[in-house]
């Protein structure tokens, strides 16, 4: 299994190029999932629905599956914030686990970069970021031998994932 996370503000396109990236190598044959890091109090559950209601009446864990899909829902008691590492451990077998906004784990990482933003870039600090997807090249605010990807060609950023595979191999920590 191969994992690539994607770091970046809020704001450089993270999200987007993640979707697109999804599209372009499941067309490859790729079975694709994806390790999302959320703020604080989000839900995906409802009021009211079965499984909110088993939530809130104190259980730890909550799976809901139906022919189509499955969902968990797991509580913490206690303020708790898994690593990339324990999320990545609770997917079923993949060829590639797209990890986003994980910005300081320690797995490979393409860095999401719009000079636009005005925020600064994470790649002169971090050794776990292996390229660069940006808008605005000439911007970047110190040279890299990194690879630099055109952020609005996806296709590009797929090739290099694929030539590039064996570097984002992951293995459990």
């Amino acid at each position: 299994m191969k994992v690539v996370g994607f770091c970046g503000y809020s704001g450089s396109g993270k999200t987007t190029l993640v979707e697109q990236l999804i599209v372009r190598m499941k067309y490859e044959g790729l079975r694709i999932s994806v390790v999302k890091h959320a703020h604080h109090k989000f839900d995906i559950d409802h009021e009211g629905k079965d499984s909110w209601r088993h939530r809130q009446a104190g259980a730890f864990e909550v799976v809901v599956a139906s022919d189509r899909r499955l969902a968990k829902i797991r509580e913490y008691e206690a303020v708790c914030e898994p690593t990339v590492h324990q999320l990545i451990a609770e997917l079923v077998e993949c060829d590639w686990v797209l990890v986003e906004g994980f910005k300081h784990a320690d797995i490979g990482k393409i860095e999401v970069w719009r000079a636009d933003t005005g925020q600064r870039v994470q790649y002169v600090e971090d050794p776990f970021v292996f390229a660069i997807a940006t808008d605005s090249p000439d911007r970047l605010p110190q040279s890299t031998l990194r690879p630099v990807l055109n952020l609005n060609d996806p296709d590009a950023v797929v090739e290099h994932l694929l030539q590039n595979a064996s570097r984002y191999e992951y293995t459990a920590t």
